[in-house]
Order: C-alpha cells, then sequence, then structure tokens
C-alpha cells in the first residue's frame, strides 16, 4: 500500500467502527446491544482491560490485540477505532466545512507536550485502580464518555424524533414504527455529559486532539507504548523541503519542524501529513534495530544470567540451613526508592523514565521490579531495586543498555562497579547472631566489594557484621542474603543522588569471611 492511501485506509476504518459503537447506543430497538454488544466492544481498550483485570475471556484478548498492534503501528487505536477520538476528528471535520477551509490549509502547529499533566491523569487513574476504586477509569475512559455523552444527550433526540414520526405516521394510519417511553436521565450525568463533551468540543476546535494528549489516560498510555513501536512516522532530511504542511494538518500538534521531530508519544498515526507532503520528506517506516550487544556483552549476559541462578540456589540452600527460630522486630522502612544503576538521581530517572519496563524484562537477576509509591505518586509503575526478589550483578550493566529513554544511562562495567545507588544499612536487634546467638555471615560472604565485615565483638563473643560504607555501591547482595524475617537486619537506604564509591583495595576483595565450622555454608 502506498503511503499516501494510507489516510484513506484509516477513514474508512474509523467510519466503520464510529457507525457500530454509535449504533450501540443509539439502538433504541435494544436488538443491536442484546445480540453485538461484546463483539462491538471487543476491540475498546477499558472494557477490554477491566476484562483482563477480572476474568479472561473474550474482551482481554481484544486488550492484548490493542497493545500488540500498538507496538507494531503506533497509536492505530486513537485515530481507527476509539469512538471519541473519532468524535473529535468530526468536530474538526465540521469546523473546517464551517469555514470553508481546505484540508491543505488547516492551520495546526506544534505545541509542547502537557507531560506531568497526561502522567497526573493516567496515575491518578492507575492508582484508584490498584485500590479497587474504579472511579478515577471510569471518568476518564474515552468510551465510556462516549457513551455517557451519546446517550444523555443524543439518544433522548432519537427517541423523541422516533415519536414524532410515530405521530405523523399515525394520521396517514399507519403503524409501522412503535413509540419509544422515554424515561428520563440522571441530572449529573447529563451534567457530567455536557461538561465533557463541551471540554472535547472546545479543545477539537481549538487545538485538534489536545483532550487526547492531555486528558485521555488511555491515549496517554498507548502514547508510552507506542515510543517501542516498530512503525514510526519520521521526518525524512534528506528530502524534506522545510514547506511546513505537514505541521500545519497534524491534529494532534506532534510535529516539530524546528528539530525535524516527531512526538511519538501523541502522534495518533492520523498519516495526514504523509497524504500533503510534496516531496515525500515525511515517511512511515519501521525504526532502525537497536544495534546488537557486543559479543562481549553477550557472553557476561550469558555469564550473568548463570552466576544469578548458581547464586541463587546456592542462597535458597543456605537459608534453609540456617535456623531462625527469632523474628526480627523492629521494620525497615526506606527514606526513598531505589533506582537503577546508571539513573544519576531519583529526579533524572523520575523525569526521564516511561515505566516501559523493558529494564525489568531484561534484568537478569530481576531484582528491577515495577514500584508502587516508593517514589511518590508521579513516579507510580517505575521501576525500583526491589532487594527482597534479587541482588544487582556486579558485573551486569545491561538495564543501562536496553534503557530507550536515557533514563538508566549505559554505563562502562568498570565504572557501573563505583555507582553507589546507596548503602548499608545494619539493624543490630534483627540480626539473629544477637536475636539468638547463631552464627551467621551470610551478608558479608556475598559482598562483591567486601564492604560488610565479620568482626569479633565481645559482649555475645561472635562475629557480627561491620559495614564500611565508603566501598560499599548499594547493590543490595547483604540484605538479599540475609536470612532474619520478617525483617531484614542489614537493609539499603537510597541515595537520592547516586555517588562514587572507593574503589576497594585487592586484599580486601581477596579476603575470606572466617567462621566456625558450624558456619550453614
Amino acid at each position: 500500500m502506498k503511503l499516501r492511501n494510507l489516510r484513506t485506509a484509516r477513514i474508512f476504518t474509523s467510519i466503520l467502527f464510529f457507525t457500530v459503537a454509535l449504533i450501540l447506543f443509539v439502538d433504541i430497538t435494544g436488538f443491536i446491544q442484546q445480540n453485538f454488544s461484546t463483539e462491538i466492544i471487543f476491540l475498546q481498550f477499558i472494557p477490554s482491560l477491566i476484562g483482563f483485570i477480572g476474568a479472561l475471556g473474550l474482551t482481554s484478548i481484544g486488550f492484548i490485540i490493542i497493545v500488540i498492534v500498538t507496538l507494531l503501528f503506533g497509536r492505530v487505536y486513537c485515530s481507527s477505532v476509539c469512538p471519541l477520538g473519532i468524535l473529535q476528528d468530526l468536530i474538526i471535520f465540521a469546523k473546517r466545512k464551517i469555514g470553508k477551509t481546505s484540508f491543505k490549509k488547516q492551520k495546526f502547529s506544534y505545541t509542547k507536550p502537557f507531560s506531568k499533566t497526561r502522567f497526573l491523569f493516567l496515575s491518578s487513574a492507575i492508582l484508584l485502580l490498584l485500590f479497587g476504586i474504579i472511579t478515577g477509569i471510569t471518568l476518564l475512559d474515552p468510551y465510556s464518555n462516549f457513551g455517557r455523552i451519546i446517550t444523555s444527550l443524543f439518544r433522548p433526540i432519537i427517541i423523541g424524533l422516533n415519536n414524532l414520526l410515530v405521530l405523523l405516521l399515525e394520521l396517514f394510519n399507519n403503524y409501522s414504527i412503535y413509540p419509544i417511553e422515554f424515561k428520563g436521565i440522571n441530572f449529573f450525568s447529563f451534567l457530567f455529559s455536557i461538561f465533557v463533551f463541551g471540554l472535547i468540543l472546545f479543545m477539537s476546535i481549538t487545538h485538534g486532539r489536545l483532550f487526547c494528549n492531555s486528558v485521555c489516560p488511555v491515549g496517554t498510555l498507548l502514547g508510552y507504548i507506542s515510543k517501542l513501536s516498530f512503525y514510526k512516522i519520521k521526518i525524512d532530511e534528506s528530502t524534506c523541503k522545510e514547506c511546513g504542511v505537514c505541521a500545519k494538518v497534524c491534529k494532534a500538534n506532534c510535529i516539530d519542524l524546528e528539530t525535524n521531530f516527531v512526538d511519538d508519544t501523541r502522534c495518533i498515526n492520523c498519516f495526514n501529513c504523509l497524504e500533503v507532503c510534496p516531496s515525500a520528506g515525511i515517511t512511515y517506516q519501521r525504526k532502525k534495530a537497536v544495534k546488537d550487544l557486543p559479543s562481549e556483552s553477550k557472553r557476561d549476559f550469558i555469564k550473568n544470567i548463570t552466576i544469578f541462578l548458581i547464586g541463587a540456589n546456592i542462597l535458597s540452600k543456605a537459608q534453609d540451613k540456617i535456623k531462625v527460630y527469632k523474628e526480627s522486630t523492629i521494620p525497615i522502612i526506606r527514606k526513598n526508592g531505589i533506582s537503577p544503576p546508571g539513573s544519576i538521581s531519583l529526579e533524572h530517572f523520575n523525569e526521564n523514565c516511561t515505566a516501559c519496563h523493558l529494564c525489568v524484562s531484561a534484568c537478569p537477576t530481576q531484582v528491577i521490579q515495577p514500584s508502587f509509591l516508593e517514589y511518590g505518586l508521579l513516579g507510580i509503575m517505575q521501576p525500583l531495586m526491589n532487594y527482597k526478589i534479587g541482588f544487582c550483578n556486579y558485573d551486569c550493566v545491561v538495564c543501562g543498555d536496553v534503557c530507550p529513554t536515557g533514563a538508566i544511562t549505559n554505563q562502562f562495567i568498570d565504572n557501573k562497579k563505583l555507582i553507589q545507588l546507596g548503602v548499608a544499612k545494619f539493624v543490630k536487634e534483627n540480626c539473629i547472631v544477637y536475636s539468638q546467638g547463631t552464627d551467621c555471615g551470610a551478608c558479608a560472604e556475598h559482598c562483591p566489594t567486601k564492604a560488610v565485615k565479620m568482626v569479633l565483638d565481645i559482649e555475645v563473643n561472635k562475629k557480627a557484621p561491620v559495614i564500611n560504607e565508603e566501598i560499599c555501591i548499594g547493590c543490595g547482595a547483604c540484605e538479599y542474603a540475609c536470612p532474619t524475617k520478617p525483617y531484614k537486619s542489614i537493609y539499603i537506604e537510597s541515595n537520592p543522588i547516586h555517588k562514587l564509591a572507593q574503589k576497594p583495595k585487592e586484599e580486601e576483595l581477596k579476603e575470606k569471611v572466617d567462621l566456625k565450622e558450624e558456619f550453614p555454608f
């Protein structure tokens, strides 16, 4: 298919989906609603998502398809499937026809993204959903808003017209159509629908698809996913004549001609730009493949996985052998979440991470996990180091290699070994050396820099951990290995701004933990 035909294909597809969605809500006979509602909402994002969260069924498959299509082609859902998005296109079309403005002479222009606003709406909706409160999703879901607008504002008109037609036909003794009883509408729903429709009307007339790219959480979420899509709209600087026509027809306001940049998170794949470009200076093609990791890095990656599997097996067996019969009593309360190595600082990480979770899936030890509120509300779902799950391999830099946004910067292994994510803290009262008089040393045994050493404490006549914070890198091996439950006796306190640890001396790295024969390893 020629690129110029993509817009035509998009228009036909959107008309089809909008028509069936409209019929679903204005069907005053109930026939469509009773027989085809499941099929019609099959590809609507929030209904599919709710089905996915609840019980796997037909609607959950639709959610998966939407995500896959977005990963392949971008926000096709927003331009061709979402009825509220298509309604905005109809408003834009009507404005152009009323103003007698030709398609190529529209006056859209690039605007900076409302990044904080978008993320606030998205994170608020997700946070409420995590607490089992669906109100946020209900108020912001584009499909539900479309349904409320049609049901509260337009369906009564359809019923009124139907009943008027019934009266007119009865004058000619024609009773082929029957009247529909109208029982009124919910006042709050009516007011809210007027508000949302008025907001959409205003935004569409003045700024195109601004609602999709500032308020709608579905648009924001799919926008983040589309950063990873295989096919993207890009400006070809070698053929672009800088005429600016593409930006004028971009209803997402996402084409920046000053930098020749198309904002993937806001582009809704309407393909208007492809049709109007006179020089093929804007393209829709597969993005450049990310270069493969060097063979050395691949070997390191395999090595890291092997080390983790062996190490995790040893740790689990060791912890099983250590008899912990007294529960620890002092809870561990961290001041901040711990961001991955190479993320520079919490501020840098929170501002640049899109929570794509590529690092989560790539981490060989699985220590990088999605956060909840460890970073605060604005950092919800962004990855953090979870030392209950694993620990950061001393020789691993995979997370920085795969990060697509620079939230985790790429590091050489030697540099990464000195990045201090945080420092180890010892809680004496939780340690089994003190609480039950048991020899341990798991933390010191697994510390890669030997920042944790076992030193004789004459008070209990046993060796206990002592921490050298200057060479501690906060990898979490000590915390992960610690057998105390439910609270660890050694844990990592985050550095909001990552620091550089001192390089451990060679003799320190060669030291072995000297314990008695009853040491369980």
